[in-house]
C-alpha cells in the first residue's frame, strides 16, 4: 500500500483535514478485495450508474451539494438546541453564523446539513437537519458533532454524528479546488438505498433495520477497479476518478445508490462532471481495511510495508 500523499487542506486555511495517516487520507488501492464484495456492489447496483450529487447552479432553489463556511476562530459562539439526537451529540455552543450556507437552501425540508470549519483552531462541525432560530442568533439541530482535524478519535461508539454513520461529512467531500489543483488526496462520501443494521470501522453508527449480511454496512470501503480505463474522461473527471482508485469511497448514509457528495461551486461545469454518470457500480468493489486499523476508537492506521504486507506502527508524534 502506498502511503505518500498529502493531507487534504482547503482553501483559504492551513489546517489539514486531518493527519495524513488518518484512515480518511490513507491509499487503500493495495488492500485486500472484501469477501462480500459481490454481493455489497450487487446490492448497491451494479447496473447502477455513478451520479456526481454537486455542481453548480441551483437544484430546487438550493444549491447542488452539501455547502460549507469557514471561519475565523473569533467567530462567536451560539446556542445548538438537539432535537431529536441531544443524547449522541456533542453540546454547543458552537461558531456557527447566522448566514451559515444550508444544504438545499434555506426552504430545503432535506437534510439541512450544516458544515461549520474553523480555520484558526482546526476545528470542524456539523449539524444535521439544522434550522437558525432568532436571525441565527441560536440553531435548532436533530444531530451535531465536533471534530478535532489535528486527532484521530471518532465518535463515541453506537453514536451518530451529522451523518448516519457517525462519521465527518466534510473529509469526504470532493471539492473544486482539489480537482483544480490536480489530485484528491482523502476517501470520498457516497450513499446507498440500503445499508445493514451494523458498522464497521471507522463508522460508528447504523441507521437501518435490515440484518442481510450481503448488503453492506455503514463505513463500507470501496474502489474503482485498478483496470478501469480513465484515459477518455476529462481531465477533472480523472482527478476524481483516480481518487476513487486511490483512496476509495466510504458509504456514509441512506440515500440514493452510488451518489458521490461534493461541495457545491460555480467553477464546477456540470457537463464535464455528468462523464462520471457513465461509469456504473459493476466497476467497483470492496476493500476490508480491517488490517490498517490500529484501535477501534481511533481513525490512525498501521502503515504497511508494500512489499511484505506485513504490519507496522507508526507511532503518533
Amino acid at each position: 500500500m502506498s502511503s505518500e500523499s498529502s493531507p487534504q487542506t482547503p482553501t483559504g486555511t492551513a489546517c489539514n483535514i486531518f493527519p495524513t495517516d488518518h484512515i480518511w487520507n490513507t491509499p487503500i488501492d493495495n488492500m485486500p478485495i472484501h469477501s462480500l464484495s459481490d454481493a455489497y456492489v450487487a446490492s448497491i447496483g451494479l447496473n447502477s450508474n455513478l451520479h456526481p450529487d454537486f455542481g453548480s447552479g441551483l437544484w430546487n432553489g438550493g444549491p447542488i451539494g452539501i455547502p460549507y463556511a469557514e471561519v475565523p476562530g473569533s467567530q462567536p459562539n451560539v446556542p445548538i438546541n438537539y432535537t431529536d439526537y441531544g443524547d449522541e451529540s456533542d453540546p454547543g455552543p458552537f461558531p456557527i453564523p447566522p448566514d451559515a450556507p444550508i444544504e438545499g437552501g434555506p426552504s430545503s425540508d432535506g437534510d439541512r446539513h450544516v458544515l461549520v470549519l474553523d480555520s484558526d483552531n482546526c476545528l470542524l462541525y456539523e449539524l444535521f437537519y439544522a434550522f437558525p432560530v432568532n436571525s441565527g442568533t441560536s440553531w435548532d439541530a436533530s444531530s451535531g458533532a465536533m471534530y478535532d482535524l489535528n486527532g484521530y478519535a471518532l465518535r463515541p461508539d453506537g453514536w451518530t454524528s451529522a451523518d448516519a454513520a457517525g462519521l465527518p461529512i466534510f473529509p469526504g467531500l470532493v471539492r473544486y479546488d482539489e480537482v483544480a489543483a490536480g489530485s484528491i488526496n482523502h476517501a470520498i462520501r457516497f450513499t446507498a438505498v440500503q445499508t445493514q443494521r451494523a458498522y464497521v470501522w471507522p463508522a460508528r453508527h447504523y441507521a437501518s433495520s435490515i440484518t442481510d449480511s450481503n448488503v453492506p454496512p455503514m463505513g463500507q470501503r470501496f474502489r474503482l477497479k485498478a483496470n478501469f480505463d480513465i484515459s477518455g474522461f476529462h481531465p477533472d473527471v480523472q482527478v476524481i476518478l483516480q481518487a476513487m482508485k486511490t483512496y476509495g469511497l466510504i458509504l456514509a448514509d441512506n440515500g440514493s445508490d452510488w451518489f458521490i457528495s461534493g461541495a457545491p461551486d460555480e467553477r464546477w461545469d456540470d457537463n464535464i462532471l455528468d462523464q462520471i454518470k457513465s461509469i456504473s457500480g459493476s466497476n467497483f468493489e470492496a476493500v476490508d481495511v480491517t488490517p490498517l486499523q490500529l484501535h477501534p476508537d481511533s481513525g490512525q492506521v498501521r502503515i504497511f510495508d508494500k512489499s511484505l504486507f506485513l504490519p507496522t506502527i507508526q507511532a503518533t508524534p
